[in-house]
């Protein structure tokens, strides 16, 4: 067998049939890159049974402890389940194969083994068994009507459901009628866009830094995106100009700070006097570990805020789950264009998120996950501490949200050294300075979602991280470019 030809083989253990691109007598590696793309491409499904480490290394002709090593490396990156006395499954997943795309190496998780990119949920953590006996109970008491078009804005339960819910968990002031249900965070600040575009606005303020990928829907709009600084009380309220403003108050994203009090106050008295609108981009705001979360911006000036949630962070963003809190004078023009324009979730979606409303099981999962990414914090937090690094390390922010914000020593190795590090060790992170619209005030760091891996994956993704960041300590040594 030549080095690029593939093993078909036929495990007469189990009596499976299983191609695997492989070349002969592969090492442990080689041999958990093909079962990785096995069970990316579907031809091992989630919940199957794996050839065993002896009929595996029988077929290929190499060590069984080769074949064991690839079968503890995929369970600690999640595509694995090994139970003692029973036979190795694949995980429940889902796994998808990579897809070619232009995004930096960083933002492509699935191909790197270690994934820590912000912004992401542990999708292992998605309430499987709530989720069935809500949707359960929502498609016996639906009638047939129920199968129609419906409503653009939204169902009416889930509108009413989340209006309950934002009033009594983040302060949200509101009725069902202003409640808007969109296909995902960024139909929604599509949506939003569009019309302030059909009104007449020409520009919109943006926190700098912020993500890339949703400063530019407004100005794929045809809005004109406007910096503004960010200091550790929030955006300077100061160099706003726009007619629209997007902000992150709860928790600023990417530095990971909470807007002040009195910063919110004069930009509520600023959307006020000069007729501004705030959109509220509350991306996290159940996620504070250390006290309670402040509230929404939109409760001290209801008629001058958007405020924008979603379930993504808090279920999983593959049920393109969110919403939006409208000013009075807002609902009619984004209804109707909504109606024209845009799409809604499946309606028994819908209905099943406003029955885990109605019956706590959301709160109740949201605070299983609150506890769950308090701990990984710390523990990230605890691990930079005292890793062996010759170079400080500055974790940003409050204790919230499902990332980190590392600030980079400017005495040692620059971001772009950093992110080939980690590259070379595997790990799927983001780079802090891409998020910077004016290059002037560009800073280096590092934004790492520790609540990405699967819970049993952590622990062996934070070690690779630590690998990545670990330096020697030779004296004299000169600073890494």
């Amino acid at each position: 067998m030549s080095t690029n030809e593939s093993s078909s083989y036929r495990s007469g253990s189990l009596g499976l049939d299983l191609h695997l691109e492989l070349p002969a007598r592969p090492g442990a590696l080689r041999l958990a890159s093909a079962l990785r793309d096995a069970v990316r491409k579907g031809r091992l499904p989630a919940g199957s049974r794996v050839p065993s480490t002896r009929a595996l290394a029988t077929d290929l002709g190499i060590s069984r402890g080769a074949v064991t090593r690839a079968h503890e490396l995929l369970a600690a990156e999640g595509y694995l389940v090994i139970r003692q006395g029973s036979p190795t499954t694949v995980a429940p997943g889902p796994f998808h194969a990579p897809e070619p795309t232009d995004l930096p190496a960083t933002r492509r998780g699935t191909e790197l083994r270690w994934d820590l990119l912000p912004g992401k949920p542990d999708l292992g953590t998605f309430p499987r068994q709530d989720w069935a006996a809500a949707q359960h109970r929502a498609l016996r008491a639906a009638p047939a009507a129920e199968l129609d078009y419906g409503n653009p804005r939204g169902h009416p339960a889930l509108r009413t459901a989340l209006a309950e819910y934002l009033g009594r968990v983040r302060g949200v002031r509101t009725t069902p009628e202003q409640v808007v249900v969109c296909e995902g965070h960024h139909r929604a600040l599509h949506l939003l866009s569009t019309v302030l575009r059909q009104r007449g606005t020409r520009s919109v303020d943006y926190e700098d830094p912020t993500l890339p990928k949703l400063r530019g829907i407004p100005r794929a709009a045809g809005l004109e995106v406007r910096a503004v600084p960010v200091d550790a009380e929030g955006i300077d309220v100061t160099g706003l100009e726009s007619p629209a403003a997007v902000v992150t108050p709860a928790h600023q994203y990417p530095l990971g700070s909470t807007m002040s009090e009195r910063r919110r106050k004069a930009l509520c008295e600023t959307a006020t006097s000069e007729q501004r609108l705030i959109i509220e981009d509350d991306y996290d705001g159940e996620f504070r570990f250390d006290r309670e979360p402040v509230g929404a911006l939109q409760r001290i000036a209801p008629r001058n805020v958007v405020y924008a949630g979603t379930a993504s962070k808090t279920l999983a963003p593959g049920l393109r789950l969110s919403w939006l809190v409208l000013p009075p004078a807002l609902v009619g023009p984004v209804g109707e264009v909504k109606a024209h324009t845009d799409s809604s979730p499946a309606v028994f979606d819908q209905l099943t998120l406003a029955e885990m409303l109605r019956s706590g099981s959301y709160d109740q999962h949201v605070r299983r996950c609150r506890a769950i990414y308090r701990r990984r914090r710390q523990q990230l937090v605890s691990a930079i501490r005292e890793s062996d690094t010759r170079h400080e390390l500055y974790p940003a922010g409050i204790a919230a949200g499902l990332h980190l914000t590392l600030r980079l020593d400017p005495d040692g190795p620059s971001e772009e050294r950093m992110l080939e590090r980690m590259r070379r060790h595997s790990v799927a992170l983001e780079g802090l300075a891409e998020h910077w619209i004016d290059e002037r005030r560009r800073q280096d760091g590092l934004v790492i979602g520790y609540a990405a891996p699967p819970g049993h994956a952590f622990e062996n993704s934070l070690r690779a991280l630590l690998r990545g960041l670990a330096q020697p300590r030779n004296r004299g040594a000169p600073r890494e470019a």
